[in-house]
């Protein structure tokens, strides 16, 4: 834009900078400046109306108005957005397992189990299958002693964090890894879900055509005293849905088949961690 509008418009972002050019916090500062600019680019490149940024306001409003402790709205918003995707698979070390999403439905405080415990509390005619495998260092060392956080969601489709129907603990659990670094975890088979379409992110995805589904996955955290804490997600190479994820998700390297073994569903995923070099040096 030119003349005397633009003018107005590039004096306007030049003050805002100014007002934020002192943040003592160097990092806050870049971050903030290099939003206001790409913001306004935006709001300038589409040439957004008073209505529209009041629509937008309204919007985040419901998202903060859903967001609670069970429910994180912001989360699913950047999820369906990609920005989840992008910012945890920019932070993947280049020798580890690939950073995803951690989700709007992790909770903190899963129960303990042994190595090949089941993490099935409620019986609702999901299929049986066993999550195994080792987790080594980018040596291939095994690592003994990291603790695996997982989670899932039911035959139901829902997480028991949605679900006052399901023991608080079902389908959660923390697993501690053997001498040779393996785990093994007993589940059922996952199965494609729905997010939440009951609020404002729901809504905008059906104002632009977009379907809810995600692929059918098991989450977990991996963290170790030595080693970078590692989210991730295990993905079934039958499920519906793998090229569409509703929150882009999915990556090759985490798809993995389910077959029969004596009887039993099984999969194998292995884990690699990076080291924690910043933990070493001191």
């Amino acid at each position: 834009m030119t003349g005397a509008s633009g003018a107005h418009e590039d004096a306007l972002l030049g003050e805002v900078l100014a007002a934020f050019a002192d943040a003592p916090d160097r990092r806050l500062a870049t971050l903030i400046t290099r939003l206001v600019e790409h913001l306004h680019a935006y709001a300038r490149e589409v040439e957004l109306t008073a209505a529209e940024r009041r629509t937008a306001i309204d919007f985040l409003t419901a998202v903060g108005q859903v967001s609670g402790p069970a429910r994180q709205e912001f989360e699913m918003l950047s999820d369906v957005l990609g920005v989840s995707s992008l910012v945890e698979t920019m932070g993947s070390a280049d020798e580890a397992t690939l950073q995803t999403l951690t989700g709007p439905f992790y909770v903190p405080g899963a129960p303990e189990r042994a190595f090949g415990e089941s993490m099935v509390e409620r019986s609702g005619g999901g299929t049986p299958a066993v999550l195994e495998g080792r987790v080594t260092g980018a040596d291939g060392e095994p690592i003994a002693g990291a603790v695996l956080d997982v989670w899932q969601n039911a035959e139901n489709q829902l997480y028991a964090v949605q679900d006052p129907d399901q023991p608080e603990g079902n389908l959660r659990g923390r697993y501690l890894t053997r001498d040779d670094g393996r785990y093994e975890i007993r589940t059922i088979r996952p199965v494609p879900y729905r997010i939440p379409e009951d609020g404002p992110v729901g809504a905008l995805l059906r104002q632009t055509n977009r379907h809810p589904w995600r692929a059918a996955h098991i989450h977990m955290i991996v963290t170790h005293p030595d080693y970078v804490r590692l989210t991730t997600e295990v993905f079934d190479a039958d499920s519906d849905y793998l090229d569409s994820d509703a929150v882009f998700g999915v990556a090759p390297e985490l798809v993995r088949s389910f077959a029969e073994e004596r009887g039993t569903l099984r999969t194998r995923f292995d884990i690699v961690l990076a080291a924690d070099r910043a933990r070493a040096a001191r």
